[in-house]
């Protein structure tokens, strides 16, 4: 099977669920991510890319020892409108994410949406790509949601609260709350380093 293909057995297909996703063995398939029962290829992240989500990684951890939160960075499945019988459709995999609410840590994947979600744009994933996904975790019930995008050192955060949208946006130099962990900002400076 060539790297990158979807299963022979799906051929043709053009909606899956969790429950024939599951099965996808990444090493011969290559990433995949569900929306809607669509898949969509995944590529392989950059150096820069990496090293981005480690400095975030290390940030948030720290902040979340002895807390009930937990990180975790990609590849991690979210299955966003969790179904006991794994017939839900979408099954994302962001670059980092906070679950707090220890029954959506599930043993196979987070089961519901996330606290909080951050997406490192890249070459290969574009700004509508996260405007998809922006709708989609406001809809599954995400608290906040950023978009950091390396090229131009921004990050664009959403924080969703009582049916309200807050937007932000915060530059290379600018030191950014996480409103969905009080207390925890970031300076942005080494993590643009």
């Amino acid at each position: 099977m060539a790297n990158g293909a979807l299963p022979l057995e799906t051929a043709g297909k053009k909606h899956f669920t969790y429950a024939e996703y599951k099965n996808w063995n990444p090493d011969e398939t290559g990433r995949y991510e569900l929306i809607y029962g669509t898949a969509y290829a995944m590529s392989v992240p950059t150096l820069q890319h990496q090293e981005l989500l480690t400095q975030l990684l290390v940030e948030i951890g720290t902040f979340l020892r002895g807390n009930p939160c937990r990180v975790y960075a990609a590849p991690v499945d979210v299955r966003l409108f969790y179904g006991e019988d794994e017939n839900d459709d979408t099954v994302v995999q962001p670059d980092l994410i906070v679950i707090c609410d220890e029954k959506k840590r599930g043993s196979e994947a987070c089961r519901g949406a996330p606290e909080f979600v951050v997406e490192i744009l890249s070459p290969s994933n574009t700004a509508s790509e996260m405007e998809r996904k922006f709708e989609l975790y406001r809809q599954a019930g995400v608290g906040e949601y950023w978009v950091i995008d390396p090229q131009n050192k921004i990050l664009h955060a959403r924080h969703f609260h009582d049916g309200q949208i807050l937007t932000r946006f915060f530059g290379k130099n600018d030191t950014a709350p996480v409103e969905t962990l009080k207390g925890l900002e970031i300076a942005l400076a080494p993590v643009f380093a």
